[in-house]
């Protein structure tokens, strides 16, 4: 489809849909009513990338963020956007949601989005890309890079350069730092149900180490904290009125950590005493929360820098697709306490 076929449906003028799409008053409301019911009807998208084209100088890098709430990711934005102005490119962002995690549907999005505004390069922060097929990205010849996401995953090396930590590992040091501690009953809030990258890997992690220790796995301490606040805050105060055994929290994100930490609070226990609490990012937020939260501390300045400079050197042609693996480091505070006898 394009603007010509819509004014073609819609019976009226070339001029007059390209008004509608840029919210000119000048239209009465039953024509923008019928032109904009035919564009719904075709999941019709406007390209702006002829706009684009008429300046020879535009260069544009994009950034796919998968959820539209993640703070880990902000602080990252900034340096990507801060790197990208210094070098002359425009950052265009995009931000996508999809509750069925299909790596399939991910894979249009990002063709769509690379299509639409002609981009030079793409950075994806998160998102589930395993199993892609190269057929997908057919006739484009544009470097991406994934950024935050498993670096295990089995990714094309034909279509992408990987930027991230490995998430099995850093898991099961974080549980096995946990179990160190004396605890053995040990609760995990997972992100969501269709969470099959990064959630999946640090959900094995946990497990490895607690099978390494002989510790039995319970099924009933795990549950979805939804990568939020409210969502882990509930699961948590259902998981610890049901599970009275548990003695210790691994969240698979600080948000959720802190989440769970109310709720420790609201049942009338004390973290860092009753319950232990480890989170997983290494957010800000966590140096200040009462106890100050124990966390596996990404390097999320570092994944920043080295995913816009891989990029950059990718659009100029001066290295092949690459996968870079950056390490964890374990923050100990007071919110984990070691478990007496």
């Amino acid at each position: 489809m394009n603007i010509k076929d819509i004014a073609k449906l819609a019976g009226v003028g070339v001029s007059t849909v390209s008004r509608v799409l840029n919210n000119h008053p000048d239209v009465k409301k039953e024509t923008r009513d019928k032109v904009l019911e035919v564009i719904k009807e075709h999941n019709y998208v406007p390209n702006n990338s002829a706009r684009i084209l008429k300046s020879n100088n535009m260069k544009h890098i994009g950034v796919l963020v998968k959820g539209v709430f993640n703070p880990f990711f902000s602080e990252m934005l900034k340096i990507i956007e801060m790197h990208i102005n210094q070098i002359g490119y425009t950052m265009i962002l995009h931000h996508y949601y999809d509750q069925n995690d299909s790596s399939s549907s991910e894979a249009e999005v990002l063709v769509s989005f690379i299509k639409e505004k002609r981009l030079q390069g793409v950075i994806c922060l998160g998102g589930n890309f395993e199993g892609v097929r190269e057929e997908s990205f057919e006739g484009l010849d544009v470097p991406i890079v994934l950024t935050s996401v498993d670096s295990s995953i089995e990714i094309s090396s034909n279509l992408f350069s990987c930027v991230g930590i490995d998430n099995e590992k850093a898991a099961y040091e974080a549980t096995n730092y946990l179990i160190q501690k004396g605890h053995k009953h040990i609760g995990m809030i997972l992100g969501d149900e269709f969470d099959a990258g990064v959630s999946n890997r640090r959900a094995i992690g946990y497990m490895r180490a607690l099978e390494e220790n002989h510790i039995p796995i319970n099924k009933a301490y795990i549950t979805l904290g939804g990568y939020d606040f409210e969502p882990a805050y509930e699961s948590v105060k259902k998981l610890l009125s049901e599970e009275e055994h548990i003695t210790a929290i691994f969240a698979i994100s600080d948000i959720m950590a802190i989440g769970a930490g109310k709720a420790v609070i609201d049942l009338g226990y004390k973290i860092g005493e009753d319950i232990s609490i480890l989170g997983f990012d290494g957010l800000d937020i966590g140096k200040y929360y009462n106890p100050a939260l124990t966390t596996i501390k990404q390097p999320q300045r570092k994944m920043a820098y080295d995913s816009i400079n891989l990029l950059v050197q990718l659009i100029e042609k001066k290295c092949e697709n690459q996968r870079c693996v950056l390490e964890t480091k374990l923050v100990e505070r007071m919110s984990v306490y070691k478990l007496k006898g």
